[in-house]
């Protein structure tokens, strides 16, 4: 009698666990293009190796309601699994995901030093479609390998065919077209500026360019801090010598104060500047006071300075002028 209790107590303790009913899993993930018991239902036994679904695409996830799983495995008597209360399973296909990025660096690779081409990280790619992620088998990890490859030199066109080792799409490859140059770097606009806008150090970054963009001679993007447009130039536009200029801070017909010292002597006299100029620039300016024209080099805001030999002709001063300071010793 004892014998007996004790065997139901340890049938009661542990024949639960034994003869628990399969369960269905919520959150499935499958390598291959079909779905199978064993992908579902936890412990599916001798039917686990049974194919039921066609799993979604590459690298894409789908759902299937509960009811139809059962349906599905009625036919195999898996019946009376634990469901836990779900209404659906999630089923995901797993892949090896490829980016735009992933292919032009690999088109950059496969023309490195091909049909004048330099270095690949000095090669710009340009695809004529664009791609967003491209999946293939996550068992095909090989890089593609080229199976044909043409260009033409003068514009950069290609047509591009790859083979992907261990995938389906190798039976047609994976082919792209578009253009490929040679690039380099160059200091770009950021935001486009008007005519005589000084340059921030927030207006100019550094990108990689087509070669044929950078015409004449293009300049660091620290060269172009504190520079002005010389004409009005775009958002993006490629920064080249003759673009910019030094910003002028004297004005056409605008009023300056002209500089004159010799050692112990300094005289300033108002006068109209007769070109536009920036600091160190030589321009013509009238001396209002004697009405003459002279040479004189910007050296601030609405301020010149000639030198001391430079032709200065000053009226004799009332004490109450306002267009000369009297001599005074230093």
């Amino acid at each position: 009698m004892i014998r007996i209790a004790l065997a139901l107590a340890l049938m009661l303790a542990f024949g639960h666990e034994a003869s628990a009913a399969p369960r269905l899993k919520e959150l499935v993930t499958v390598s291959s293009e079909i779905v199978r018991i064993g992908d579902l239902v936890e412990d599916a036994g001798a039917a686990a190796d049974v194919p039921v679904f066609r799993a979604p695409d590459l690298g894409q996830t789908g759902a299937v309601q509960v009811a139809r799983i059962a349906d599905a495995l009625r036919p195999y008597d898996v019946t009376g699994f634990d469901t836990g209360g779900l209404s659906e399973v999630v089923v995901t296909r797993l892949s090896r995901a490829l980016t735009g990025k992933d292919i032009t660096d690999r088109i950059a690779r496969a023309f490195a030093g091909q049909y004048g081409f330099g270095d690949a990280q000095n090669i710009g790619v340009v695809l004529d479609r664009d791609i967003r992620i491209l999946h293939i088998e996550p068992s095909a990890s090989a890089d593609l390998v080229v199976s044909r490859m043409n260009v033409e030199p003068r514009t950069g066109r290609f047509d591009i065919v790859f083979d992907v080792p261990g995938s389906a799409l190798s039976r047609r490859g994976l082919r792209f077209t578009g253009t490929v140059s040679e690039t380099v770097e160059a200091a770009t606009l950021t935001r486009a500026l008007r005519l005589g806008e000084i340059v921030k150090a927030s207006d100019v970054t550094v990108e990689r360019r087509p070669k044929s963009e950078v015409r004449g001679e293009g300049m660091a993007a620290s060269q172009a801090i504190g520079l002005a447009a010389k004409a009005p130039l775009r958002n993006g536009q490629v920064l080249r010598n003759d673009d910019l200029i030094k910003p002028q801070v004297v004005g056409r017909n605008e009023a300056v104060t002209i500089y004159y010292s010799v050692p112990g002597i300094m005289l300033t006299v108002r006068g109209k500047a007769l070109e536009a100029g920036a600091v160190g620039d030589v321009v013509g300016v009238l001396n209002i006071q004697s009405n003459r024209s002279i040479q004189a080099t910007v050296i601030g805001p609405g301020r010149v300075s000639i030198a001391a030999a430079g032709p200065l002709i000053v009226s004799s001063a009332t004490p109450d002028s306002e267009e000369s300071t009297p001599p005074r010793t230093q």
